[in-house]
């Protein structure tokens, strides 16, 4: 069985598929979630349902997890991981299956499971302890989409790796959040005009999910997520810290890229102001007995001069 090991956060549909492929992607790596499987195994290649030419590998999470989130907990029933326990793992699943997908961020090596933890001398004993069976090997991703897929898979909504629910709520699931997203990409169209460099670098950085994921006051099953490189206490403080960074990168924005709509807005204002004091001004002058100004008076006055110029002289 080819085994899969790849660094990454999957976030997934059959939409995004279709993009991708556009693009010129031959291959997608998505979340084994049930449900987007069923059934199924994430142990198959499978391809994009819209696109079928995209191939899709799905995350096996059992296993990832076992390595990303409990390794290093000692009240696992599991724990201590072994390599030769996970192999032994590896080597109950059905035969038939042709690939294990194991996918986490590089961080799980020696950030989220600590040095002291051992991940780095089971990471180091899995390759001699899996290549000693002929009846594995291990391969990019890229490669192992190069088997023939068994079926196509629907996913109509986006999955993520995080959570039971494997959704978007832990990024999207409360009011802050989405107070935060939506105020965010308000300033888009501003950026899609911005041309500095510093500022379209703070706007990267001010997407990235973290942020969000901060904000989340979801319960995790498994109680590690909301505490890994976490900077805040509450998930209200982050909320109310990156609310004053965008109100900052909102005002610097503005100050280099000026709102054309927002200036003729001001500019009607302007204009409805002005109106307004000259007809106070107007009626101050009739109570004062001076008659105002006739607008028409000046056009009256051309008109009449160009019927004059206009007569023949009469003859005498």
């Amino acid at each position: 069985m080819p085994i899969s090991f790849r660094n990454t956060e999957l976030i997934y549909s059959d939409g995004i598929g279709e993009a991708v492929a556009q693009v010129g992607f031959k291959t997608i790596l998505c979340e084994g979630a049930k449900q987007s499987l069923g059934w199924k195994s994430p142990d198959y290649v499978y391809c994009n349902a819209i696109e079928p030419r995209l191939k899709v590998l799905a995350r096996n999470y059992h296993m990832s997890d076992d390595i990303a989130l409990r390794f290093g907990n000692q009240s696992w029933s599991e724990w201590p991981l072994t390599a030769q326990k996970f192999k032994s793992w590896a080597d109950g699943l059905d035969g038939n299956e042709e690939v294990l997908n194991l996918f986490m961020n590089y961080e799980t090596f020696g950030v989220n499971q600590s040095q002291e933890s051992g991940i780095l001398e089971f990471l180091g004993a899995l390759p001699e302890v899996f290549l000693g069976d002929k009846n594995y090997a291990f391969m990019t991703p890229s490669k192992s989409s190069q088997m023939q897929p068994i079926s196509a898979i629907h996913v109509p909504s986006a999955t993520c790796w995080v959570d039971e629910e494997r959704d978007l709520t832990a990024w999207l699931g409360n009011e802050m959040q989405n107070e935060a997203v939506d105020k965010l990409y308000a300033l888009a169209p501003l950026m899609e005009k911005c041309q500095d460099e510093a500022l379209q670098k703070d706007w990267q950085y001010l997407q990235a999910s973290d942020h969000f994921y901060y904000m989340g006051t979801k319960f995790f099953a498994n109680g590690a997520h909301n505490t890994y490189a976490n900077p805040y206490q509450t998930p209200y403080e982050a909320f109310i810290n990156y609310m004053n960074v965008l109100s900052d990168f909102a005002q610097r924005l503005h100050q280099a890229v000026p709102d054309s709509d927002s200036e003729i807005e001001n500019l009607k204002a302007q204009n409805s102001q002005l109106r307004s004091e000259v007809t106070t001004l107007e009626k101050q002058l009739v109570k004062a007995g001076v008659e105002a100004p006739k607008k028409t008076t000046a056009r009256k006055t051309t008109s009449t001069a160009r019927k004059t110029a206009t007569k023949k002289p009469k003859s005498e």
